[in-house]
């Protein structure tokens, strides 16, 4: 598994608190487009095909 930024972190964790895309990007103000390029870095990286399965795949990592 490639590893996540710290950026990428961010958002992972805030996926695995039920945080929307616009959500995440009002509390790191940043853009909603930019939310959805680290999702999608995230999503590559631990090979998963959709957000719960990217939080599943990161708890069983042990990074969350």
């Amino acid at each position: 598994v490639d590893p996540l930024s710290a950026r990428e972190l961010e958002v992972l964790h805030l996926i695995a608190g039920g945080a929307s895309n616009e959500e995440i990007a009002e509390q790191l103000v940043i853009a909603v487009s930019t939310v959805k390029r680290h999702v999608s870095n995230i999503l590559g990286k631990l090979a998963a095909s959709n957000r719960t399965r990217a939080v599943t795949r990161a708890q069983t990592l042990g990074l969350l």
